[in-house]
């Protein structure tokens, strides 16, 4: 149970010992031990209307993986396509600046809006659903005549492709405890490689076919992946979560106010995604220019050297499940503030930037898994809830990150990017230790509290 007095404090719960084992604000067991159980099984039932916890084989936590980096990578498609889309529709610079705009708009109301839905209703059928509506969204996108439906259907676009988010949900709960980190730290992966190779993929095959066929091909890769997922997901095992839908959309912003892990997390997701956003939307812009003056399929390759740093990750979903949160956590941060070094030196050297994004996309991805195992452990019963408030978080960081560091190196260049990205992962990674600290404090007051006082003699005071 919470101990008095102590801030921070979440709850997981440990079967095999029968205890409730408490989360402190980084994460980790008050024990030291660890945080999820080693036995599985669910107090909450896990997702509402699923398979028992354990019974997830490797194969659909791929397939999870894949379909995750399938949904999101529609809201990325578009970024190299702007000038080509612009001109085969008489758009005029502003609206082509929309598209963009609007489809992170589209994800951001998708996920107040659509994601909490999995601790509702059946989870599997909801992405199905979820995807099938995607493929409406994305023929309108390239069978698009006139601004106005394009406009609307990257906006369908984005708030569709949340399904990802859902999916996240839905694999965690479907997770045993004891492995859940490692599940979260796979198909969190395939989010973030689809994100990272959306844009080379789409530009290569632009230059192919033209930019419609990105989104027909995309439409035809998701409706094979309702179909798999239609036949292969858990079907119901029982009943819902009993909220109405304006009880459910509230209660994922009041979780907030009664849970100071999921404050803490969402701040470093925050973050993180404001340093990894800053990096990849302004890093084509030196590379552009002398003395490289790469094309935009070269620059795109770097994505591939991030998905490399993103993969290897996975690792920290695994070292979550051996109770070392606070140190992923630690080590993740500090990493993610040394990468600015050698990305700082991005203007002599591309192995210095090579280093740079691997150590980068390694970091972000371990502190991402990290937030997002255990905000669903301090709930599962609102675990579509809690991944959704998170997620409205890394999606400010993430627009704040872009906006700053293009305006900041129209002004004063890739040393400026750098510093920004630098500050912004050092202010994470203090929060991080001031966090550690002041729990640590309130952890050892609590505990000198519950020792009882002894006299001289040995014998316990009254």
């Amino acid at each position: 149970m919470k101990p008095a007095g102590v801030e921070g404090y979440g709850v997981s719960c440990d079967h095999k010992a029968g205890a409730r084992v408490a989360l402190d604000a980084t994460g980790a067991a008050r024990t030291g031990v660890r945080h999820p159980d080693t036995a599985g099984g669910d107090p909450a039932g896990g997702d509402p209307g699923t398979s028992p916890p354990d019974n997830l084989p490797r194969t659909l936590v791929v397939l999870f993986a894949l379909a995750c980096g399938s949904a999101v990578a529609n809201v990325y498609f578009a970024q190299p396509l702007l000038v080509t889309m612009g001109r085969d529709l008489a758009m005029s610079p502003a609206l082509v600046g929309a598209v963009v705009t609007l489809t992170q708009v589209g994800y951001g109301v998708g996920l107040l809006l659509l994601v909490p839905l999995g601790d509702v209703v059946a989870r599997r059928r909801l992405v199905v659903t979820q995807l099938l509506l995607l493929v409406v969204a994305l023929i309108a996108v390239a069978t698009a005549r006139t601004a106005p439906v394009l406009l609307a259907g990257m906006a369908a676009t984005g708030l569709l492709a949340v399904v990802a988010q859902t999916l996240v949900a839905f694999a965690a709960s479907l997770a045993g405890p004891a492995r859940r980190g490692g599940v979260v730290g796979v198909v969190t992966s395939g989010i973030v490689v689809g994100i990272l190779l959306a844009r080379t993929a789409s530009g290569l095959l632009a230059d192919l076919v033209g930019w419609r066929s990105v989104y027909l091909a995309s439409a035809l890769v998701t409706v094979l992946l309702a179909l798999i997922l239609h036949r292969t997901l858990p079907r119901p095992a029982h009943a819902p979560t009993r909220l109405s839908y304006g009880q459910l959309v509230r209660s994922t912003l009041t979780l907030f106010a009664t849970e100071p892990l999921l404050r803490l997390r969402a701040l470093l997701g925050l973050l993180i995604f404001a340093a990894f956003s800053a990096l990849w939307s302004s890093v084509a812009l030196p590379l552009s220019e002398a003395p490289y003056t790469l094309s935009h399929t070269a620059i795109g390759a770097f994505g591939l050297v991030g998905a490399v740093g993103a993969l290897a990750a996975t690792a920290a979903g695994r070292l979550n499940d051996r109770g070392l949160s606070r140190w992923t956590s630690g080590i993740g941060l500090a990493l993610l503030t040394a990468s600015w070094l050698p990305l700082a030196f991005t203007r002599d050297s591309l192995w210095a930037l090579a280093v740079g994004v691997v150590v980068l996309d390694l970091a972000v991805q371990a502190v991402h898994v990290t937030n997002q195992t255990l905000v669903h452990e301090l709930r599962p019963d609102a675990g579509s809830r809690l991944i959704a408030g998170y997620m409205l978080f890394y999606s400010i960081g993430s627009a704040t990150g872009a906006l700053a560091a293009t305006s900041l190196y129209a002004v004063a260049g890739w040393g400026a990017v750098c510093a920004l990205g630098a500050g912004i992962s050092g202010a994470a990674l203090l929060l991080w230790a001031a966090a550690t600290a002041r729990t640590s404090r309130a952890t050892a007051d609590t505990d000198a509290s519950a020792t009882p006082l002894r006299t001289r003699d040995g014998r316990k005071a009254r």
